[in-house]
């Protein structure tokens, strides 16, 4: 189990660096060596790497540290939606991700969304550069169909690929998923508890503060929101069953696809966190995964993503 750490600084109300420091500290006490951020996830101002390089600070040579580029700052408006791959951009968010987290070396550095005007090779190759540089150690991609995937690997060996996975969204198992497994490319599901909505503290959008992401999260809205609260009460029942919490119930499922699957629950509460890294020690029956199944079929009702922020493979 990995952790991510985008809700310690952005999309889940105000950010919240003393908890989000104190889960990382529990995170590696609990074992766990692999943390996920991102350039975004400060908006550009570094705020998320330099919390999660402060973290990690006593213990940075034991652990994997993945952060992403992609994305075009510079108009706060556009922040999620404009583009930028240019290699001369990697190499800039490179250098920041580097002096931000305090470290030598980005141990993963994904292209967080695919640049319809940079040609995949191109990115390929510039990271490939930094990692001959010493710079970085392996490349990933985020939100890429399989013809990127493969084009990029032909390039430069990619070496993981972070997709939005879970219970609630299987958009990944019909092409995505064969094509790392076939070219032997680890996946990183990012969201698998649904952003929150696998979990016993689930309430309609407009219950959540402004500048939470799930106001507007089409699964949160009127009609998606019913349906969706009454499939986790169906997990939840499940899980209980089983003496466990609805969270590990859904990380498990995870697990159970694959052991090429390393999700990274995103939490800035420790006591939340030692529960999600628990799950890695639950078995799931057959019956019991034939019955999730059976529970949400074909994921959550409602998009996860507004169209204008909807990857396309």
């Amino acid at each position: 189990m990995g952790l991510g750490t985008m809700g310690m600084t952005m999309a889940y109300g105000a950010a919240d660096e003393q908890g989000g420091i104190a889960t990382i500290h529990k995170a590696y006490e609990l074992g766990v060596t692999f943390f996920d951020t991102a350039e975004l996830y400060g908006g550009g101002t570094g705020s998320n790497e330099q919390l999660v390089g402060r973290a990690v600070k006593g213990f940075r040579d034991d652990v994997v540290i993945a952060t992403k580029f992609g994305f075009d700052l510079s108009d706060p408006a556009k922040v999620g939606t404009a583009f930028n791959s240019r290699p001369e951009h990697i190499r800039e968010v490179a250098e920041n991700s580097l002096r931000y987290l305090g470290t030598d070396r980005l141990d993963v550095f994904y292209q967080h969304r695919v640049d319809p005007d940079v040609p995949i090779e191109d990115v390929a190759g510039t990271v490939g550069e930094l990692i001959s540089e010493g710079k970085v150690r392996y490349f990933g991609l985020s939100e890429a169909g399989p013809d990127i995937i493969r084009r990029a690997h032909a390039v430069h060996p990619v070496a993981v690929l972070q997709t939005e996975y879970s219970v609630f969204e299987r958009a990944v198992e019909a092409e995505v998923l064969p094509a790392v497994r076939e070219l032997g490319i680890g996946f990183v599901p990012y969201s698998p508890l649904g952003r929150g909505f696998l979990t016993d503290d689930v309430k309609p959008a407009a219950e959540y503060a402004e500048g939470d992401m799930r106001r507007f999260d089409e699964r949160w809205q009127p009609g998606n929101y019913e349906k969706n609260f009454a499939a986790v009460r169906d997990l939840t029942a499940l899980a209980s069953s089983k003496g466990i919490p609805v969270t590990q119930l859904a990380l498990a499922w995870l697990l159970a696809q694959a052991p090429d699957i390393v999700p990274i629950p995103g939490t800035r509460n420790p006591q939340r966190l030692a529960e999600n890294v628990a799950a890695a020690e639950v078995e799931l029956t057959p019956d019991d995964l034939a019955r999730i199944r059976e529970i949400l079929p074909h994921g959550a009702a409602g998009a996860r993503y507004p169209k204008v922020m909807l990857p396309t493979w």
